[in-house]
């Protein structure tokens, strides 16, 4: 889901003579944790649709449980988005060899990512081809694609831009088209959801895809904190910094209820229903407040994990050293497991077969991931021992 090719390259060093490493643990590590907290989403979504979410979530309607289940999700598209701006800073300057430019690959895959959303991912998620979402892998795929052209621009001028869009799209917000109105097709897909074909095959642009193009290139300017030539406690004190400082203007920004959301948040009957009213962001598109609390938490996360080693830690890592592959997997592993279950069991919600607690969705997601850690390792030995171009791409 990001660019995760053999020179995915960095020196994890404390001191000048340190070896240097095909990867980096701390980026593979955050990726795979995203990968599981996606995971859980997802199995909400297929085993506990009887209680699906609003955006933002309707808390009248959500339990607590059922809340923070579904916020820890929201760390994992921003995380995604952005590690894979970092990734091709680092992809442009391996470690043997000189600058070369990510724009052919970088164009390639976003094209690869979009054509696998429409077809493969599409089918995993209903069995069927009458609707297509555009959703995450979409988005990413498209900006990939934008960034190929933007990074050809001077750094400071793609700085420029992805701050210009992570902090000013809010601003569009009161902007809308109506179905049928010229520039209500491309507004859908860059700032607002919608139906943007609807035939024989409807089509419905699920992520707009503006704000992402803005986190991408945000994260491709941080590639700098992980060249070679950065020593790792500045690195881990520059990621606090600028994660605690996403924290912090998040806290004035909400707190005041300033910018950056479009519902206020107001006092609840308690401290909980308070707390959840205030970090209740709007993913769809992202907030300039949903994008402080994630990425903000990944940065500080980036830093921790760099001074972490366990057997946890390992597992993470596997997952996130081939991110594609577990992500097609486990969508049908999903969708084969979810209709085995409707079939011999039957219903038990309506239509629907349905788990009863929130406490179960997290137990099933841990069964996925006991299934899909030694498939997963098996294909990430084979993807980074493989000479195939093609392998590359997962």
């Amino acid at each position: 889901m990001s660019v995760t090719a053999s020179d995915h390259v960095a020196t994890d060093i404390a001191t000048p003579d340190a070896a240097i490493k095909s990867r980096i643990a701390s980026i593979d590590i955050m990726r795979g944790l995203v990968i599981l907290l996606m995971a859980v989403d997802h199995v909400r979504e297929r085993f506990f649709y009887h209680l699906n979410v609003s955006d933002p979530m309707d808390l009248d309607a959500t339990s607590p449980a059922l809340f923070f289940t579904r916020m820890t999700a929201h760390l994992c598209a921003p995380t995604f988005v952005f590690l894979t701006g970092m990734s091709a800073w680092l992809y442009a300057r391996p470690v043997r060899g000189g600058v070369r430019s990510p724009s052919g690959f970088l164009f390639k895959r976003g094209l690869f990512l979009v054509f696998i959303e429409v077809t493969v991912i599409n089918f995993s998620w209903f069995g069927n081809v009458d609707t297509i979402f555009l959703q995450v892998i979409w988005a990413i795929g498209i900006s990939m694609i934008a960034l190929s052209v933007l990074v050809k621009l001077p750094y400071w001028a793609i700085a420029l831009i992805g701050f210009v869009i992570v902090f000013g799209h809010n601003l569009l917000s009161p902007i809308e088209f109506e179905p049928g109105e010229s520039g209500y097709t491309l507004w859908a897909i860059l700032h607002d959801r919608g139906v943007i074909y609807d035939g024989a095959v409807r089509i419905k642009a699920s992520y707009p895809v503006l704000p992402w193009i803005g986190v991408i290139l945000l994260g491709y300017c941080a590639g700098p904190l992980f060249a070679r030539t950065m020593n790792m406690i500045n690195r881990r004190k520059m990621l606090v910094g600028l994660g605690l400082g996403c924290w912090m203007l998040l806290v004035m920004l909400r707190g005041f209820n300033i910018y950056g959301e479009v519902l206020p948040w107001q006092m609840q009957e308690s401290f909980l229903l308070t707390f959840m009213d205030f970090v209740n962001f709007t993913k769809y598109p992202p907030s300039l407040n949903f994008v402080l609390l994630t990425i903000g938490t990944a940065l500080l996360m980036l830093a921790w994990f760099e001074t972490l080693s366990n057997k946890f830690m390992n597992v993470l890592e596997v997952f996130g050293s081939a991110p594609m592959f577990i992500y097609i997997v486990h969508l049908y592993v999903l969708l084969i497991s979810y209709r085995i279950v409707l079939a011999t069991l039957g219903p038990n919600n309506g239509d629907l077969f349905a788990l009863s607690s929130v406490w179960q969705i997290w137990a099933a997601t841990g069964l996925l991931v006991w299934v899909l850690y030694y498939p997963t390792r098996a294909f990430s030995r084979f993807k980074h021992s493989s000479n195939m171009a093609w392998v590359k791409y997962f």
